[in-house]
C-alpha cells in the first residue's frame, strides 16, 4: 500500500494510523484523505488488526481541518463539490468499520479534524490539546462535520462552538463527554496504544455486532431500537465466542476468542 500523507503500522493486533503532515498541522487535503480512507481499508480488512489507533505527526496538531489551499482552485464548483464527497464517505467508512478506533489526540483537532476526532469510538487527549469549530471567523460554516459534533456532545455545546469559533481546552472537553481521558503530552500516545490493546483482547466478533448495534439505533424512535436490539443479541448468543467466553467464565480462566 503505497501512501504519500499517512503512516500505517501494525504492532500484533493493533494498527496505528498518523496523519504525517506536521509542517501543515496535518491537514485534510485530497491526498491525505484519500491515504487515510486507504489506511482505514487495509486495518478492516485485515483480519488479525482487531483495533487501531488514530493520531497524528508532531506534537502540535491532531489535525487543523481541511487543507483549503490543497483542493484545486481551478476546480468547478461540481469537482469540489465530489471532492468534499471523501469527507463523506471517511466518516461513513469509520463508522462502519466494525473495529474500534482509540484517536489519539496529540493536539489540536478543529474544523473537519475535530469532526475525524469525534468520529473515532474513544479519545485520548494531551492536556494541552485544544478543540473547535473556528469556520466562522473565516466565513465558512463546518456544515460537514456538523451531525457528528452535535451527535457528540449535544446542541446546545455545539451551537457554542459553531456560533463562537472559540476553542475549548482537553478537560473541558472531558467534562462535556467529547473526550475519554486527558493524559499528558508524554503520555497520550502510549496510553492510546496500551488501551487500543486491551480493546483488542475480546472477540473480534462481538465487538462488531455490538459497535455496529451502537450506531445503527442512533435517530431510531425508542421502540424500533429496542426491538433491533433484541435482534442483535440473539445474533450474538448463537456465536461460539459467547459460548466460549461463558465457559471461560466458569472454568476461571482467559477466553480464547477465535471470531467465530
Amino acid at each position: 500500500m503505497q501512501l504519500e500523507h499517512v503512516l500505517y503500522d501494525v504492532s500484533g493486533p493493533v494498527a496505528t494510523i498518523t496523519l504525517n503532515r506536521p509542517d501543515q498541522r496535518n491537514a485534510l487535503g485530497p491526498v491525505m484523505l484519500r491515504d487515510l480512507r486507504a489506511a482505514l481499508a487495509d486495518a478492516k480488512h485485515d483480519a488479525g488488526v482487531r483495533a487501531i489507533v488514530l493520531t497524528g505527526a508532531g506534537d502540535k496538531a491532531f489535525c487543523a481541518g481541511a487543507d483549503l489551499a490543497g483542493f484545486a482552485a481551478d476546480a468547478t464548483e461540481i469537482e469540489r463539490h465530489r471532492e468534499r464527497g471523501q469527507f463523506v464517505e471517511l466518516f461513513l467508512e469509520m463508522e462502519r468499520l466494525g473495529k474500534p478506533i482509540v484517536g489519539c489526540i496529540n493536539g489540536h483537532a478543529l474544523a473537519g479534524g475535530l469532526g475525524l476526532a469525534l468520529s473515532c469510538d474513544l479519545l485520548v487527549a494531551a492536556d494541552t490539546a485544544t478543540f473547535g469549530t473556528p469556520e466562522i471567523r473565516v466565513g465558512l460554516w463546518p456544515m460537514m462535520i456538523m451531525s457528528i459534533v452535535v451527535r457528540n456532545i449535544g446542541r446546545k455545546r455545539a451551537l457554542q462552538l459553531f456560533l463562537s469559533g472559540d476553542r475549548i481546552d482537553a478537560q473541558t472537553a472531558l467534562q462535556w463527554g467529547a473526550v475519554n481521558r486527558v493524559v499528558t503530552p508524554s503520555e497520550v500516545r502510549e496510553s492510546s496504544a496500551t488501551w487500543a490493546a486491551e480493546l483488542a483482547r475480546w472477540s473480534p466478533l462481538i465487538m462488531r455486532l455490538g459497535r455496529d448495534a451502537f450506531y445503527d439505533i442512533d435517530g431510531l424512535d425508542f421502540e424500533a431500537a429496542l426491538r433491533h436490539l433484541q435482534s442483535e443479541l440473539t445474533v450474538v448468543s448463537l456465536s461460539e465466542d459467547f459460548r466460549e467466553g461463558v465457559a471461560a467464565f466458569l472454568q476461571k480462566r482467559e477466553p480464547n476468542f477465535t471470531g467465530r
